[in-house]
């Protein structure tokens, strides 16, 4: 019969099935998706434009990115990588494009390319997509698998579950002799109530060094102060990395900033120099680092107790000191997370332990196989979560089209 269930119709599902019907045309392949639309993450990814994944090609440099699954992903990444992915995208008619971060997105800047790639594809292998079908329950009945929907039941030779971050999905895996590990957030904002970033929206330095106080969490990259707190790709890599510790700490404790990524010694003998050479002049008016915005300066002048109409001459030593503290060893208080835009990253999920990277495939049952989100596999944000959902999605196409072949 060679029947393949696919549960779950977003990136992971699709591209899944779309490889294992090219490699095997004897499948038959049906998605079913619990929602009335498919792709819906990838959709809104990237802010619209799907950032498909990230202009990194060795895959031990790659593994980094990946707070949880970094030793399993290390194989897999071998078979299937960054640059498979770019040509897998261009075979099909879709050229991507590396912007200057390095995040890789369609050339059509929209992700409606990508969608469209996925339906045009699935219509011509002639894949089954079945909406509005959540499935129930999934058990074993006569060596093959019995899915269950409110619609209908279906038989399949295997079954890939492929739901992303879904808890429902999750305890249908415990059924199937499956840990699941606890679900946290990851890939969030800091919630900052500080005086110090009042009305700074918007504000940001190019590389500013983020830590945990009291953990070895630290972070470095571009800071982005919004209304509520701060963003940017230092506290979100931070988030990420830090997702249980900070779930453990329920979202309450004091990040460090050093907003220039500069020693605090290095700091004060600017200031110190600055002083010598240019003693007359106002220290509110500039900032001597060309990173740190003028409004941001002044807040940081302010707050170290020097006064608007202070010149660089007048300052005490203490007030210098305070200064470069101020902006190599801020202090801020966090107090709960915000999600960033749309990506809803959950840490968590099926135990790495209990699944054979070579194949995607459950320790605990032959013909069971897991990719994407729904294995306590999570990234950082810049298209890494994608690229463990293609390269999953590739080797599970392949064990898949063993059947009969």
């Amino acid at each position: 019969m060679n029947n393949v269930i696919i549960i779950g119709g977003g990136a992971a599902g699709y591209f899944t099935a779309i490889n294992a019907k090219e490699n095997n045309p004897n499948l038959d392949i049906t998605i079913l998706e619990k929602g009335k639309d498919v792709l819906q993450k990838v959709k809104i990814s990237g802010g619209g434009r799907c950032n498909v994944t990230h202009a990194c090609f060795t895959p031990k440099e790659l593994i980094e990115f990946y707070p949880r699954g970094k030793k399993e992903l290390l194989g897999p990444f071998h078979q299937f990588m960054t640059g498979d992915t770019f040509e897998w995208f261009e075979n099909k008619g879709v050229p991507l494009k590396i912007e200057s971060d390095n995040r890789v997105f369609p050339e059509a800047n929209t992700s409606q390319a990508i969608i469209d790639c996925f339906q045009k594809a699935v219509d011509k292998l002639k894949i089954k997509v079945l909406t509005n079908h959540g499935v129930n329950s999934v058990y074993q009945q006569d060596k093959q698998w019995v899915i269950n929907t409110k619609q209908q039941d279906f038989i399949a030779d295997k079954v890939v579950v492929a739901a992303g971050s879904s808890k429902k999905v999750w305890e249908l895996c415990k059924t199937l002799d499956h840990t699941i590990i606890n679900p946290v957030p990851s890939l969030f904002t800091f919630n900052i109530n500080d005086k110090r970033l009042v009305d700074l929206l918007g504000t940001s330095v190019p590389n500013a060094t983020v830590t945990i106080v009291g953990t070895k969490l630290e972070a470095s990259g571009p800071l982005l102060i919004t209304h509520w707190g701060m963003s940017g790709p230092a506290v979100l890599k931070l988030s990420a990395f830090g997702a249980r510790i900070l779930a453990d700490k329920n979202y309450q404790y004091n990040v460090e900033v050093n907003w220039l990524s500069r020693s605090t010694d290095k700091v004060l003998n600017v200031l110190l120099n600055l002083k010598k050479k240019e003693p007359r002049k106002t220290v509110i008016l500039k900032s001597p680092f060309t990173e740190i915005s003028k409004r941001l300066w002044e807040r940081f002048v302010l707050f170290s107790g020097i006064s608007k109409n202070q010149n660089w001459a007048d300052l005490k030593n203490i007030q210098l000191e305070k200064l470069a503290t101020e902006l190599t060893k801020g202090i801020y208080n966090a107090n709960g997370r915000t999600t960033f835009k749309d990506e809803f990253v959950t840490a968590g999920g099926v135990d790495l332990k209990e699944i054979n990277f070579k194949r995607f495939e459950s320790k605990q049952h032959e013909n069971l196989f897991f990719v994407g989100e729904v294995l306590n596999i999570d990234a950082v944000t810049g298209g890494f979560n994608f690229q463990n959902a293609w390269t999953g999605g590739y080797i599970c196409a392949n064990a898949l089209a063993e059947i009969n072949n």
